[in-house]
């Protein structure tokens, strides 16, 4: 397993932590827990972690290879290490004398890394995107959040050479169609999985009184990222829309660092400040709580102590957390945008907005609000559906393409 850019065991909510290190962890988890042997190389970024980690169970290991300097790095200046890593790998593996029926890569920086190894060792190549870059150039709302063409480039390249792609939704394998021409024969539909062990409705009381949730009536969630393809502004926005018909709200923000950005003027906290201004501009900021990063377990508290968890994404390829929220039996309000409009079924499990319209957005946080019935009734659905998708049956899927590939497995 390739997860070059991000290591599995990484705290969430950083900025490039997120829906891709839980997939990859919880995956390999599974697939050691299926008698498949795992090792995942990820890139070195701290020299005071151990190179080698058995944190994932059952024999699998996470390797950290030095790529250019142990330290986090930009994307594009990370890019240009990927040779580096693909000898750090092949070091390791020559000195344990490994040999691997399979690679599995994540994101398309490991896809490259995958496709040197492939040709290499000759062994077949499974990749997923998680998310394309012609498609957040789609969404960009400042130069900065432009992709460059060498990842543009990469991404083409692995399209070309896998030997399978994964695509989470519909709606990814339409967007490979339709903005890169992929080949569409080698492509499958796999979605990402949720761990109904870990992720299961708690009693609210119980759960508030794990989290010591803000005095407030009603409380809604956001975990993600902090960045603005995030929607988190348009959510503010939603909120102080509440504010003015008088209802009683308040909002949670699980993710980044706000710490840093109240200290740190830099690119990867200015979304942050923006969004704390805005807060203070509109009258919010007692009714707003930047919480920071928080543990994978302390979730499930999070999201059962919610009235809704609310994803206003501009593009999400698949949508992690939705799931686990759906899986803690929350509803979920979310923009009708990628993965999302397949996840979230509209009146079923929450509801789908159009993206960037807080008015929506605010409406149907009302209906929420206001009707416990239909709380309960969108979220005892919304558990149902989510067990469709539990690690264990996406992990036999992925089993079932890897014997395709390597039918001696």
């Amino acid at each position: 397993m390739i997860s070059y850019h991000t290591c599995p065991l990484a705290t969430l909510g950083g900025k490039d932590t997120g829906g891709m290190n839980v997939y990859v962890r919880e995956l390999t988890r599974c697939l050691g827990a299926l008698d498949v042997h795992v090792d995942v190389f990820t890139r070195s970024q701290d020299e005071h972690v151990p190179h080698v980690l058995h944190d994932l169970g059952y024999g699998n290991r996470v390797v950290h290879v030095r790529a250019g300097p142990e330290i986090p790095l930009g994307k594009e200046e990370m890019a240009s290490h990927i040779l580096d890593f693909v000898r750090g790998i092949c070091e390791f593996c020559e000195a344990k004398d490994l040999h691997y029926d399979l690679i599995h890569s994540h994101y398309w920086m490991s896809g490259v890394a995958a496709l040197a190894l492939k040709a290499a060792w000759q062994v077949p190549v499974v990749h997923m995107f998680h998310t394309l870059g012609l498609m957040k150039q789609r969404v960009a709302r400042s130069p900065d959040e432009i992709e460059g063409d060498y990842r543009l480039q990469g991404e083409k390249d692995v399209l070309r050479r896998a030997d399978r792609i994964v695509a989470a939704t519909p709606a990814e394998l339409a967007q490979l169609q339709w903005l890169y021409q992929a080949d569409t024969r080698k492509i499958v539909i796999i979605p990402p999985g949720v761990d109904i062990s870990r992720f299961y409705p708690i009693p609210a009381d119980e759960a508030k009184e794990v989290i010591g949730v803000p005095p407030c009536e009603n409380m809604l969630l956001y975990v993600g990222r902090i960045e603005p393809l995030k929607g988190i502004d348009v959510l503010i926005e939603a909120l102080a829309l509440l504010q003015a018909q008088n209802m009683t709200v308040c909002l949670v923000v699980i993710g980044g660092d706000p710490e840093s950005a109240a200290q740190t003027r830099n690119a990867d906290n200015a979304e942050m400040e923006r969004l704390q201004a805005m807060c203070q501009q509109a009258g919010l900021k007692n009714l707003v709580t930047f919480l920071g990063k928080r543990s994978q377990d302390s979730l499930p508290y999070y999201y059962s102590a919610a009235e809704a968890v609310v994803v206003p994404s501009h593009y999400e390829s698949f949508g992690m957390v939705a799931l686990e929220a759906m899986a803690c039996g929350t509803p979920v309000v979310a923009s009708q945008v990628g993965g999302l409009a397949f996840l979230v079924q509209d009146g079923v499990t929450g509801y789908t907005v159009p993206v960037d319209d807080p008015q929506a957005l605010a409406a149907r946080l009302a209906d929420l609000l206001q009707d416990h019935e239909l709380r309960d009734r969108l979220g005892a659905q919304a558990v149902e559906i989510a067990h469709q998708y539990a690690w264990e049956n996406i992990a036999a899927r992925i089993i079932q393409l890897y014997r395709k590939l390597v039918p001696q497995v």
